[in-house]
C-alpha cells in the first residue's frame, strides 16, 4: 500500500484497538470481527432461553408453585434480567468501555450459570422429589435450597446487565459509518444479528426443553452452562480483530447537566443567533473522531444550556452538541413507553402460553410427545423466515416506491408489529375459548391435571403469529434505539430496547396479580391454579383492547417524532463549509 492508501484504510468513526491506536479497515472490524459476535449470540442465547424457556414448569412441578406465583417469579426474574443492562450500559459509557465490562460480566454470568446447575443437581441443594397428584400435599423446599436457585437466577441476571446492552453495540461498532460500504452493509446487520439470537433460541426451545421435561433439570441445565461457555471462548478468540470505541463519560451525567443548566437559565432571555451558543471547535470533535451535531428546533427549553449566560461552570453551560444528545434521548422517550404493552405479550409465550400447553394432548407418534415449551421453537421459526423474506424480498419490493434503503422507516416496521400483536391476543383468545369448550363438553372443567381431548398444536397460531410479529416489532425496536441515539450514547441507546422488555416483563406480574384478585373477589376467577376453571380468554381479550389502545398512542408519537439526522450529515455540513472558506481564499 501506498502511504495515502494506508491514510485511507484508518477508519474514521473514533475506533481503536485495546491499547488505543487508531486501527485499519483492512485488519479489523467489518464481517470477519462480527462472525465471532454471531456465533457468540447463538450460544448464549441458546443458554439463556435454556433456563427461561422453562423455568415455569421447573417452578410449577419442582417448587410447586401455583399459576400466578411461577408465573409472576418468571416474569419479574425476566424483567430484572432486561434492567439490569441499564447499569451495564452506564458502566461501558462512563467508565470500563464496552469489551472490558462485556467480559467481566460474562464472568459474572458463568458463575450464575454454574450455580443454578447444581442447585438442581445435588440432592442436598436441589428440591425434594414428589410423585403425589396433589402438589399441596408435597414437602416444600427449604429455604436454602431457594435461596441457592434464586441466588443463582438473579447472579445470572446481573451477569447479562452486562453482556446485553453491549454485545450488539460492539457488533454494531465494527462498521465505520463514514466508508459507503461499510454503512450499507451496517443496515442489515440488525436482522442478521436477530436471526442468530433466534437460532440458538430455537435449539434452546426443542432439544434443551425436551431434555428438561424427558432426562433431567440437571442435565437440561447443565448443557446451557457448557454452551455459554464455548460462547464466551469463542468472543474472546476474535479479541485481535474487534475495533473498539472509547469511554466518552456518563450519559446520564451529560443529561443531568443539560437539564440542570437549562433550569437555572429558565428566565434568561433567549437569543437566536447560533453565536450566542457555546460550542467546541471542530478540531476537539475531530480529535476524539466525533463531529459537533446542528441546532434543532425541537424541545426548545433545553437550549438554554448551551445559550451563553452566568458562569462558565459545566452544571451551567453545556455545548449545543451535549443539549441535542440530550434531546434525541429525550425524544425515543415516548416511543419507548409505547413498546411496554406488546413487551407485555412477548412475557405471556414462556408463562401462560405454557401453561395452556400442559393442558393439551401433546403426544405426536407413538412415544414421543412434544414438550409445551417447545412451542415457543415455532415463534423462534416464524420469525427466522419472515426475517429473511423481510430482508430479501419486502425491503427490495418497497424500497422501490419508497426510495428508503430500509423499504419503510423504522417506525412504520414498528407500527406493523403493533398491528400483528392486536390479532395475537385476539386468536389466543378465540383458541382459549374453544379449549375451555371442549373441556366443558367432556366434563373436564373442575379437574386439574387432566388431559384434554384436544392437541396442544390448536395452540400454534398464536405462537407463529407472535413470531412475525417479532420480526417487524423486535428488530425495528432494537434498530431504532441503537440508529437514533447518539453516537456516544449507544449502549445507553440499546439498553432502551432492554428497558422495554423488562417493564413489559414487571408490567406483566403487575396485571396478572391484580386482574387475578379482582376476578377472584368478583365471582369465577380469570387466572387459578385450574385452568379448566379460569377464564383466559376473557384476559386475552383485555390485552387485545390494551393493544389497540396502544396502538391509536402509537400513531399520535409517530405523528409528531423526528428523526435524528444522520452524523455523518455532520460531515456534509462541515464539508461544505470548506468548501465556502476555500472558494473565499481563491477570490
Amino acid at each position: 500500500m501506498t502511504v495515502e492508501e494506508v491514510g485511507d484504510d484508518y477508519t474514521k468513526d473514533g475506533t481503536v484497538d485495546l491499547r488505543g491506536n487508531p486501527v485499519r479497515r483492512s485488519i479489523r472490524g467489518r464481517w470477519k470481527a462480527c462472525s465471532f459476535v454471531v456465533v457468540y449470540e447463538v450460544f448464549e442465547r441458546m443458554a439463556y432461553y435454556g433456563i427461561s424457556s422453562n423455568l415455569v414448569i421447573y417452578m410449577t412441578t419442582k417448587l410447586h408453585q401455583g399459576t400466578v406465583k411461577s408465573s409472576n417469579n418468571v416474569t419479574n426474574w425476566v424483567g430484572t434480567s432486561w434492567l439490569t443492562p441499564i447499569l451495564g450500559a452506564y458502566v461501558a459509557d462512563a467508565h470500563l468501555g464496552r469489551y472490558i465490562t462485556f467480559v467481566i460480566s460474562c464472568a459474572i454470568y458463568f458463575s450464575g450459570m454454574l450455580v443454578l446447575t447444581l442447585s438442581v443437581s445435588i440432592p442436598g441443594i436441589k428440591p425434594p422429589e414428589c410423585s403425589t397428584a396433589n402438589a399441596d400435599d408435597c414437602k416444600k423446599a427449604s429455604v436454602l435450597q431457594l435461596a441457592v436457585f434464586f441466588g443463582a437466577l438473579y447472579t445470572l441476571a446481573i451477569g447479562t446487565g452486562g453482556t446485553k446492552p453491549n454485545i450488539s453495540t460492539i457488533g454494531a461498532d465494527q462498521f465505520d459509518v463514514f466508508d459507503p460500504k461499510e454503512k450499507t452493509q451496517k443496515l442489515s446487520f440488525f436482522n442478521w444479528w436477530m436471526f442468530s439470537i433466534f437460532f440458538g433460541t430455537l435449539f434452546a426451545n426443542t432439544v434443551l426443553v425436551y431434555v428438561q421435561d424427558n432426562v433431567g433439570w440437571a442435565l437440561g441445565y447443565g448443557l446451557p452452562t457448557i454452551g455459554l461457555a464455548i460462547s464466551i471462548s469463542i468472543f474472546l478468540m476474535g479479541t485481535p480483530f474487534y475495533r473498539h470505541k472509547l469511554p466518552t463519560g456518563s450519559p446520564f451525567t451529560k443529561m443531568a447537566r443539560v437539564i440542570v443548566a437549562s433550569l437555572r437559565k429558565a428566565k434568561a432571555p433567549m437569543a437566536r443567533e447560533l453565536t450566542h451558543f457555546h460550542e467546541l471547535p471542530s478540531l476537539e470533535y475531530e480529535r476524539k473522531g466525533a463531529f459537533p451535531i446542528q441546532p434543532t428546533p425541537s424541545l426548545r427549553f433545553l437550549n438554554r444550556a448551551s445559550l451563553k449566560s452566568g458562569t462558565t461552570h459545566k452544571w451551567n453551560l453545556c455545548t449545543i452538541t451535549e443539549v441535542e444528545e440530550t434531546k434525541q434521548m429525550l425524544r425515543m422517550l415516548p416511543v419507548l413507553f409505547i413498546t411496554f404493552v406488546p413487551s407485555m405479550m412477548i412475557a405471556q409465550i414462556n408463562t401462560l402460553f405454557v401453561k395452556q400447553g400442559t393442558t393439551l394432548d401433546r403426544k405426536v407418534t407413538g412415544n414421543f410427545s412434544i414438550p409445551p415449551a417447545s412451542l415457543g421453537g415455532f415463534v423462534t421459526l416464524s420469525m427466522l423466515i419472515s426475517i429473511v423474506i423481510y430482508d430479501r424480498v419486502f425491503v427490495k419490493l418497497t424500497r422501490k416506491f419508497t426510495g428508503n434503503p430500509r423499504g419503510v422507516t423504522l417506525l412504520q416496521r414498528m407500527g406493523i408489529g403493533l398491528v400483528f400483536h392486536i390479532v395475537i391476543m385476539i386468536v389466543a383468545s378465540v383458541t382459549e375459548r374453544y379449549r375451555l369448550n371442549i373441556a366443558a363438553e367432556h366434563g373436564l372443567t373442575h379437574q386439574n391435571k387432566v388431559v384434554l381431548p384436544l392437541t396442544i398444536f390448536a395452540l400454534l397460531p398464536q405462537f407463529v403469529l407472535m413470531g412475525m410479529a417479532d420480526s417487524f416489532l423486535e428488530v425495528a425496536k432494537l434498530e431504532f434505539f441503537y440508529d437514533q441515539a447518539p453516537e456516544s450514547m449507544k449502549s445507553l441507546g440499546t439498553s432502551y430496547s432492554t428497558t422495554s422488555l423488562a417493564v413489559g416483563n414487571f408490567m406483566s406480574s403487575f396485571l396478572l396479580s391484580t386482574v387475578s384478585e379482582i376476578t377472584k373477589k368478583r365471582g369465577r376467577g380469570w387466572i387459578l391454579n385450574n385452568l379448566n376453571e379460569s377464564r383466559l380468554d376473557y384476559y386475552y381479550l383485555f390485552f387485545a383492547v390494551l393493544n389497540l389502545v396502544n396502538f391509536v398512542l402509537f400513531l399520535v408519537v409517530v405523528r409528531f417524532y423526528v428523526y435524528r439526522a444522520e452524523v455523518t450529515d455532520s460531515v456534509d455540513v462541515k464539508e461544505v463549509e470548506m468548501k465556502v472558506n476555500d472558494a473565499k481564499e481563491n477570490e
